[in-house]
């Protein structure tokens, strides 16, 4: 295992990373658990920065250095990044975990991944909302018999709702704004819809 330590960062310093990069929008955003909002972290123009997506990967690999993980997995799209450097920085394999493609939903290995019963698995991804992706995650790694170590993220703007039963480690956390779409004051005000995200991206008008 590599036993190279990187320079911690403050959730000071996350936040003004995700500032300076462009990766916090304003406007009317539908997220991807169907809640309106007014803030959306555009995590890919974080991923798009290989100096910047490094640097908070390194800062997360050291969060869980201690718990001695032997395979990091991370939810496709964006999480496949952030699981292969994090890896990087810890001398480890990464694995992916791709969704099913199948009316029962969830996440599978493909490619001939796998893990075995008993092996010590961490867990990445990059911004924890409603925790769908990783809830997903979680249930996949379980399948195989496998401990999970630890979940980590660089930004947690859930205000800490989420229980998934492991530590969970954040860089940084954020409390945001959202709405159930009848409650919606943007709407109420007709301000135009963008839905971005993996599972669905598109701009609508009410």
């Amino acid at each position: 295992m590599n036993q190279t330590s990187a320079n911690p960062i403050s959730s000071e310093e996350t936040l003004e990373l995700f500032n300076e990069s462009g990766a916090l929008l304003s406007g009317h955003f539908k997220l991807t658990s169907g809640r309106h909002s007014d803030i959306y972290y555009e995590k890919f123009t974080i991923l798009k920065n290989p100096s910047i997506c490094s640097r908070l990967c390194e800062a997360l690999a050291e969060r869980f250095r201690s718990s001695r993980p032997d395979i990091i997995v991370g939810p496709t799209l964006g999480g496949t990044i952030i699981a292969y450097e994090v890896a990087r920085a810890l001398g480890l394999n990464a694995i992916y975990a791709e969704a099913s493609g199948d009316k029962s939903g969830g996440r599978v290995f493909k490619r001939g991944f796998a893990l075995s019963s008993g092996e010590k698995v961490l867990i990445v991804d990059d911004i924890l909302t409603t925790g769908r992706s990783l809830r997903e995650v979680v249930a996949l790694v379980k399948s195989y018999d496998a401990e999970i170590v630890g979940i980590g993220v660089f930004l947690d703007r859930s205000s800490g709702k989420n229980n998934f039963g492991c530590q969970v480690e954040a860089l940084t956390s954020v409390s945001a704004d959202s709405w159930e779409p009848e409650d919606c004051p943007l709407c109420k005000d007709a301000k135009p819809l963008t839905q971005r995200g993996s599972r669905n991206h598109k701009a609508t008008k009410n």
